[in-house]
């Protein structure tokens, strides 16, 4: 075999191990449509030549969404017996030798039947990836592992069935499937998301109006947030200022007596802006200053705040800049400079410094408690 052929037989063998793209339609409850969605998509990809199958469809009964799927094939279902009756599940195999460009996978949380193969839906996912098979799957926001505790907090309801952040992590395309909740509630009335028997007493429980603008607000606070660290991932080797999708803002506490002060200036604006609070602390000596570094720590956690403790010889500026960075910061809070203007002419201007080194940075300084500071020149 000449060396080009072996080359083209090598990249092709790769190609054929290539993970597959992972797009997932999210939802902040039952009914907002990403099933239809998913449906229409994967059409439209049939119509344009791509070789699109149905791994598992869940209709609950809507015909809008079964009308959806008459033009696409399905492969057929695993079934299972299990305590003696018969349970149908994705078959993984099954799709794996007839290996479709895309796959299509309902009910994204699910668990499996015992004698499945992986015990998580999500998991039979990982596996067609694994295999180059890409796959688009639909889920709705509660069962999102880190958001199980709000859930039930908002709803009163426990979700069992919950999938991985990390595991949405590694989607390549996140699309938010977004309605009123008015609509969602009148999509409900209409009998278009649970049969008649249910909606009552839906309507009094989980699809309350407080509960799903509850919802949607979480759901689109957490895909702002994936997105925002997606592209952090994407721009980590290669900073060039905060993207600004999520508002993060960067306290620095320096002395003991303005701290809480500026912490509660910070924690004010943070609420207003939904944003992530960080409090940074600048020492040379983190044992010689334990009872200034412990008061700042607790101040953290009293305020909902991430804990940054900076050790550096070298000035608090190139600190704070360093820090910024790291974390992608988008604004800056400063307490006034207790500098003299001859000490700024020496050592340099804190805010300058920052300004110079960094980019799309907002920079507050929150002035003293005196309106007028005497300062000799």
């Amino acid at each position: 075999m000449k060396t080009n052929d072996k080359a083209a037989a090598y990249l092709a063998a790769a190609s054929t191990h290539m993970r597959g793209r992972l797009k997932l339609y999210i939802g902040a409850a039952p009914g907002v449509g990403k099933t239809y969605k998913m449906l229409t998509d994967a059409g439209q990809m049939k119509k344009e030549g791509t070789d699109v199958v149905i791994g598992f469809i869940e209709t609950h009964g809507r015909l809008e969404t079964a009308e959806q799927i008459e033009n696409l094939e399905q492969v057929p279902l695993l079934e299972i017996v299990y305590k003696d009756r018969p349970f149908y599940e994705l078959n993984v195999e099954a799709i794996l030798r007839r290996a479709p460009k895309v796959v299509l996978v309902d009910e994204l949380a699910h668990t499996n039947i015992p004698g499945s193969k992986q015990s998580k839906r999500y998991q039979d996912v990982m596996e067609l990836l694994d295999e180059g098979i890409d796959v688009l799957a639909a889920v709705n926001i509660q069962h999102l592992e880190s958001v199980h505790d709000i859930v039930q907090t908002i709803t009163g309801v426990r979700v069992n069935e919950r999938v991985p952040d990390l595991f949405v992590q590694q989607a390549d395309e996140i699309q938010l499937i977004d309605v009123t909740p008015e609509t969602l509630q009148k999509r409900l009335r209409e009998g278009k998301i649970y049969p008649s028997h249910r909606i009552q007493k839906s309507l009094q429980n989980y699809f309350q109006l407080s509960n799903l603008a509850a919802l949607r607000e979480l759901a689109l606070r957490e895909i702002a947030d994936e997105v925002d660290e997606k592209l952090e991932r994407q721009h980590g080797t290669d900073y060039r200022g905060p993207l600004g999708v999520h508002e993060k803002i960067l306290i620095c506490v320096q002395h003991n007596d303005t701290a809480e002060r500026l912490i509660r200036r910070g924690y004010r604006m943070a609420n207003r802006l939904n944003a992530e609070l960080y409090i940074l602390h600048v020492t040379r000596d983190a044992m010689a200053e334990k009872e200034k570094v412990d008061y700042v720590r607790q101040l953290c956690s009293t305020f909902d705040a991430h804990f940054l403790l900076h050790k550096s010889n070298k000035r608090i500026a190139n600190a704070i800049v360093s820090e910024a960075k790291k974390h992608f910061i988008t604004q800056i809070l400063l307490g006034q400079s207790a500098r003299t203007r001859w000490g700024e002419i020496w050592k340099g201007s804190i805010v300058n410094t920052i300004m110079r080194q960094t980019c799309n940075i907002d920079i507050h300084i929150v002035a003293d408690q005196q309106s007028i500071r005497n300062e000799k020149v």
